[in-house]
């Protein structure tokens, strides 16, 4: 995972409201623990015409919208199953982060452990970034804010430990692997602790 530090990107926008996983990335597609590759069925059944050929209306279809990492969605996006193939499959196509007024717990848990960021902002923000697709937005983790190209910046939420993975480029494993030193210190003076207090109580008998 690679480290999020700050972000400038156009935006691609999808208007819908409650957008599931089970949109995101159709259940089908869930037979492979695999994240490369997965991508290219984001959103596959809003992507295609009934003939199965590209819908060229769909947002992630268009070529202008080619290379966006910012994704800007309807309230409540990333309701439904909990599958981690959601976040998989966005971050395989290409998307850094997803803004948003409203995005579901357990979709938001996931996505920062891949290094997608969500973003919630106020609704009258996101209603306005709704209106405008391919606005060019630049996205600042360490100091937890979005800038709009007018210079109006706006902080999102984002937790202590969430932020620091982000600007590590580290999901939670990663994290405590790189703690192993100090986890090692700790081990060893719990262990020596004892043995002292084992000393002691063996001479108070």
């Amino acid at each position: 995972m690679s480290a999020f530090t700050q972000l400038t990107s156009r935006t691609v926008v999808l208007r819908e409201r409650n957008i599931d996983t089970d949109q995101i990335i159709p259940a089908r597609f869930l037979t492979t623990t695999q994240r490369k590759g997965l991508g290219r069925h984001a959103f596959s059944d809003w992507r295609a015409l009934p003939d199965g050929s590209p819908d060229p209306a769909f947002p992630f279809n268009r070529p202008e919208n080619a290379g966006a990492k910012i994704l800007v969605a309807g309230r409540n996006f990333g309701c439904g199953s909990s599958r981690e193939h959601a976040p998989w499959a966005l971050a395989d196509l290409g998307l850094r982060a997803v803004v948003s007024s409203e995005i579901a717990d357990i979709f938001r848990s996931n996505a920062l452990k891949n290094g997608l960021l969500p973003i919630v902002l106020d609704t009258a923000i996101v209603d306005e970034l709704l209106e405008q697709p391919g606005l060019e937005l630049h996205i600042d983790v360490a100091t937890r804010s979005v800038t709009l190209p007018d210079g109006r910046r706006f902080a999102f939420p984002l937790d202590a430990f969430a932020r620091t993975c982000l600007l590590e480029g580290v999901d939670q494993l990663g994290y405590l692997l790189r703690q192993d030193t100090a986890i090692a210190r700790f081990e060893a003076q719990r262990f020596n602790a004892q043995q002292h207090t084992n000393v002691e109580l063996q001479h108070a008998r």
